[in-house]
């Protein structure tokens, strides 16, 4: 076999190459999306394309320099497919948790956090924080990759994480659920003066855009941290974070 045909795949969260991420598609496993080089769709591509597609798949067009990058070297072919560095949940699953511990569901969900650092972070905090689990959107997300589980510290092993495609009708299911949705942002009412008693779902949004505005609107309170320094704007797993341990120290009752 040459190496224009050969598999590659070259640390465990990307599978490089045409014909190995045709047969990770095939294979049913999680796949957070595909990158595709930008202008590629000859030969086996629109194959990979329709089968992303078909299967709900995120397809992400990119800058061949991109893919060169990532793959450090070998022969992509035009494609590379993310998976992720740890199993998904489901938001089930993060609420039959909260049930099985008789304790209110507490629940941290991430608009549109790009950066893996953070996530991880929110990972690692959420867990000291005794959340039950995490919810990210399936696009404008970052997933599960190894960077995320790298800085998540081991917490990834004990947080649910869930992946959905749409925010605001989960939000909705949650409320069904008697939880109470709290926006992260910066015109809201104090974070130590709010109530979290009951069941508690953190919406955070990213440093750039915050929560955005659809998603804010359907919360049932936004809470802020005020500033006093000339930044007007704190990372947003400090922000989190911040917000996380008081909830925390509520539900003990401190």
């Amino acid at each position: 076999m040459n190496r224009e045909n050969k598999d590659f795949k070259n640390n465990d969260d990307l599978v490089v190459g045409r014909n190995a991420v045709i047969e990770l598609i095939k294979s049913g496993r999680e796949i957070e999306n595909i990158l595709i080089a930008k202008g590629e769709r000859e030969g086996s591509i629109s194959k990979i394309i329709a089968l992303a597609r078909e299967k709900g798949i995120v397809i992400k067009n990119v800058d061949r320099k991109k893919l060169d990058f990532m793959c450090a070297g070998a022969n992509h072919q035009g494609v590379i497919a993310n998976v992720p560095a740890h199993e998904y949940s489901s938001v089930e699953d993060i609420l039959e948790f909260a049930k099985e511990k008789g304790e209110s569901p507490f629940i941290i969900i991430c608009d549109e956090i790009e950066d893996s650092h953070n996530l991880g972070a929110i990972i690692r905090t959420a867990e000291a924080c005794g959340a039950h689990g995490i919810i990210i959107p399936k696009r404008r997300n970052v997933g599960l990759n190894f960077i995320v589980a790298k800085t998540s510290c081991g917490a990834l092993e004990y947080v649910k994480v869930a992946r959905v495609s749409n925010i605001n009708s989960t939000i909705d299911k949650l409320k069904k659920e008697n939880i109470w949705v709290y926006a992260a942002d910066m015109d809201g009412q104090p974070w130590s003066k709010t109530d979290f008693s009951g069941g508690v779902a953190l919406v955070v949004g990213s440093e750039g855009k915050g929560v955005g505005e659809h998603i804010k609107a359907n919360c049932d309170v936004t809470v802020s941290l005020p500033m006093r320094g000339k930044v007007n704007s704190l990372n947003a797993s400090v922000a989190a974070g911040i917000i996380m341990y008081e909830v925390a120290r509520q539900r003990l009752g401190l």
